[in-house]
């Protein structure tokens, strides 16, 4: 029998976040809990394409360096994960409606840049997913849909960033400049509603948390966690923060669904 793997919501950062020792620290902190999934389904930000569409299934597709103007580095990097073919035909077995498959699309930063620092040896079988659309309800519908995967050793997780407002970034401030009040207040927010699991709230995030429009000018950073939420609908929404604090003014808070 395979045990339950849980729901990850995270905030995956730029390129730059992987030279943050305190949010390397985090994420490997975060990986000696995990149980080494059977696969891994990530729903990335970077990623919006309608109907659901699914990354390639064939062996050294390249990375996604989605990006621009950062030191060559970046560009560098590499995460040769194996292929998951089985896992990408049983998305397109669970979701309603068409699935498309982009055999040309590599993994994206949102996945990559976490995955490197979560799994690194690079052994686990990733799909990456589109975001068909940013409306929370049916985003969540598709995580409900996507549920049996977790009890078929795949790791579902949502890539994205609790307050992702670029206009903070200041790179003269550093990593751990004081966050941007409004920055601050959604954070305390999304902790105290998913402590209590308000669902409803989260959902209704633009009408219900301070400074909503503030934290998420656009919506893409936000909408990863509703398909982890409909995901873990049938645990209960139990979670546990895995990941907290600020960087150069953003909240970085990431949970674990049980």
């Amino acid at each position: 029998m395979t045990e339950r793997q849980p729901v990850l919501f995270l905030s995956h950062g730029a390129p730059p976040l992987a030279d943050d020792a305190t949010w390397t620290g985090q994420l490997h902190a975060w990986s000696d809990r995990l149980e080494k999934p059977k696969s891994i389904l990530m729903v990335s930000a970077h990623w919006e394409n309608q109907p659901v569409t699914v990354s390639s299934t064939r062996p050294g597709t390249p990375l996604v360096y989605d990006f621009w103007g950062f030191p060559q580095k970046y560009y560098d990097v590499t995460y040769d994960a194996p292929v998951a073919p089985e896992l990408a035909q049983r998305v397109a077995g669970l979701v309603d409606g068409p699935v498309y498959q982009d055999q040309a699309r590599g993994l994206d930063h949102g996945a990559y840049v976490p995955l490197v620092e979560l799994f690194s040896e690079a052994d686990v079988p990733v799909v990456q997913m589109s975001l068909p659309t940013l409306d929370p309800l049916g985003l969540y519908e598709l995580g409900r849909r996507l549920a049996p995967l977790r009890d078929e050793g795949t790791l579902v997780v949502g890539s994205g960033f609790t307050t992702h407002n670029l206009r903070w970034f200041n790179p003269a401030g550093g990593p751990d400049v004081a966050a941007p009040t409004a920055s601050a207040e959604f954070d305390h927010w999304a902790a105290e509603a998913l402590a209590r699991r308000d669902i409803d709230a989260i959902l209704d995030f633009e009408s219900q948390a301070p400074a909503a429009h503030e934290a998420h000018p656009r919506t893409e950073h936000w909408a990863p966690l509703y398909v982890a939420l409909g995901a873990a609908e049938a645990s209960g929404h139990e979670n546990e923060v895995a990941v907290d604090g600020f960087w150069y003014g953003l909240s970085k808070r990431s949970w674990q669904f049980a």
